[in-house]
């Protein structure tokens, strides 16, 4: 198995990770000084959002240069001794590659728009009146009234398809290829084990289209693929493409274009599962995502450095998000909701372990925000994105032990509230505290790296189950390994009886004692790993599981568990439980009711 494919991935914003020199920013000197934290709780692959040069309006996604480091953080090399210190621990490191714009203050863009005539006018996407591309959406609504911004130096338009300082490259012009490897040749001659490609739907320009996920995309992001496995073998790229799982698979092409990408519309769907207590979403998206090439992988989330992004959800669905999730006009944010992942299960954590326990057992290579595993909060009152890119809570010291400097005088305040305040909520406590939060999520993380079925078994759900549970096996492909995951979603107990003559134990809990029932306590979760004698009755049993029933709490409707032909769908298991039966959801797109599922299991290809 691919490195990529198995790996446990851990978002980190540098700026608010550690300060050691006391400026009140995180700098890489800060970041080596955690290092051992990120080992123990279990991280493979740490993904630093952008450190280059930057006017860091947009945190650093506004690249003023891509072959430096940003001052704040620190010299070139602090890089290389971070990144250095990475390696020797056994972890890996990717870099955010920001293709699709720079900054206005990018050297690029100030020779671009000195005169038309300009050498490097070309590097981006000019035109003397903002009537072009009329058909494209905005992306951010709440900012910006067109993708055109006037610019009074040369007297023209430039094309943006984000903040109006950050202009789009342009990519029909082979010398913006050119630089971006060249750039990107940088940071792999330090090391680094791959990139994040950011926003990579919106590099190509065509009239009438909608100006994403066009053909020359793929062919661009193609040849990228073939230099980097050419020239650098073994190094991963994980394409940003907020997109519908059917308009994902091009981005994988045959193997031969990118190695992971995102699954954002899974995550909403998650968060209206638990809302719902129903599982039909989730079974639903699952059901529209197509099979992708071996080699590659489904990157999964519960939230990152943006907005919870509900783009990918139907109009009445994001409505229901925003009604239940974000009351409040300033949770909301251009089609999403700007909130951390406790403040919006409010802070209970039988629900954040739920959520976590979906992300390590469902399809794909799970990837954790930085701070979720000890449950921090968010300040709303901040403007943009920032209130959820707030200083990591290390201890109860001041400013949570992120920076020795006065508070006000730090890139942004920490939290002190009394719920989500680094008094409360930090590493230290939790790290204390064998019962805590932290600790639940780096049980859940050390038991998905031992059951390598997780990564890549495939994933067949058990059938007729309650609406609020959620229940599926991982298989291996030589169906000689396998993992029953339970989900409750709802605030009522659910008791589920397991299949009868098969053995096995709770990959959660050591000392657990199985009987022929599982009671999964409110919004509760099991991970249970079938055993037997020898390796070779374990096909036997799974077969024999068809014609066997899961029965739920008396009154409800039976299921019968087993197991169906494995396919090679790439997928990750997680675990977790849901509540009472509800009318049924129409499936994305259509006035269907979901069907109403057979008796036996099935595997996902079958949908």
């Amino acid at each position: 198995m691919d490195w990529h494919s198995n790996a446990i991935y851990y978002e980190l914003y540098l700026r608010a990770f550690q300060d050691d020199n006391g400026d009140g920013h995180g700098d890489f000197a800060g970041l080596r000084q955690r290092l051992d934290y990120l080992e123990w709780l279990g991280v493979d692959v740490i993904w630093l959002l952008p450190m280059f040069p930057s006017p860091l309006r947009d945190d650093g996604y506004d690249v003023a240069s891509y072959l430096g480091i940003h001052p704040d953080y620190g010299l070139l090399e602090d890089f290389i001794l971070t990144l250095e210190e990475i390696h020797r621990r056994g972890m890996r490191l990717i870099i955010d590659m920001v293709l699709n714009h720079t900054s206005d203050q990018h050297p690029w863009f100030h020779e671009a728009r000195r005169a038309k005539d300009s050498p490097l006018r070309d590097y981006y996407v000019w035109s003397p009146a903002p009537d072009r591309y009329e058909e494209t959406r905005i992306i951010f609504l709440d900012t910006e009234l067109s993708n055109w911004a006037y610019d009074g130096v040369s007297g023209e338009y430039y094309w943006h398809r984000f903040y109006s300082t950050q202009p789009d490259l342009n990519y029909d012009n082979p010398k913006v290829h050119e630089e971006m490897l060249r750039a990107m040749r940088f940071w792999l001659d330090l090391g680094v084990d791959g990139f994040r490609l950011d926003a990579v739907p919106y590099l190509y320009e065509r009239e009438g289209t909608n100006c994403e996920n066009l053909p020359e995309t793929h062919a661009f992001l193609k040849d990228v693929r073939k230099w980097v496995d050419d020239n650098y073998p073994g190094r991963v790229l994980l394409a940003e493409a907020n997109q519908w799982p059917q308009d994902l698979l091009p981005y994988f092409g045959d193997g031969d274009e990118l190695h992971m990408c995102f699954h954002f519309p899974i995550m909403p769907r998650l968060f209206m599962a638990l809302a719902q207590q129903d599982k039909t979403p989730i079974i639903d998206i699952l059901a529209q995502t197509p099979t992708i090439p071996p080699g590659t992988q489904w990157a999964t989330f519960l939230r990152n450095h943006d907005e919870l992004t509900l783009e990918m959800v139907t109009e009445e669905d994001r409505e229901f998000m925003w009604d239940f999730y974000a009351p409040e006009p300033a949770h909301r944010l251009n089609l999403g909701i700007r909130r951390r992942l406790a403040p919006l299960l409010d802070n209970d954590h039988r629900k954040i372990t739920l959520m976590h326990s979906l992300l390590f057992t469902l399809p794909g290579a799970p990837v954790l925000y930085y701070g979720d595993e000890i449950g921090m909060g968010d300040l709303v009152s901040m403007p943009d994105r920032n209130g959820v890119r707030t200083p990591m809570q290390w201890s109860d010291e001041l400013n949570g032990g992120f920076s020795s400097i006065t508070p006000d005088l730090m890139y942004g305040p920490a939290i002190t509230d009394p719920t989500y305040g680094y008094q409360t909520v930090n590493v230290e406590s939790q790290r204390a505290d064998p019962a805590s939060l932290l600790h639940t999520i780096r049980k859940m993380i050390y038991a998905r790296k031992r059951l390598s079925v997780l990564s890549d078994g495939a994933l067949v759900w058990v059938d007729d189950t309650p609406r609020a549970t959620l229940v599926f096996w991982r298989i291996s492909e030589d169906r000689r390994s396998a993992v029953l995951a339970l989900h409750n979603l709802s605030d009522d107990v659910h008791t589920i009886r397991l299949p009868e003559g098969m053995k096995f134990r709770a990959a959660l809990d050591s000392e657990a004692e199985l009987a022929d029932y599982v009671t999964l306590a409110e919004y509760g979760f099991n991970w249970l790993v079938l055993e037997s004698g020898s390796e070779d009755e374990i096909p036997t049993m799974l077969q024999t599981a068809v014609t066997q029933a899961v029965i739920a709490t008396p009154g409800t409707q039976a299921a019968a568990a087993g197991a169906a032909d494995a396919t090679d769908t790439q997928t990750n298991p997680q675990a977790n439980d849901a509540t009472d039966a509800k009318p049924a959801l129409p499936r994305p797109g259509t006035d269907a009711p979901a069907p109403t599922a057979s008796a036996g299991i099935r595997s996902q290809s079958d949908e």
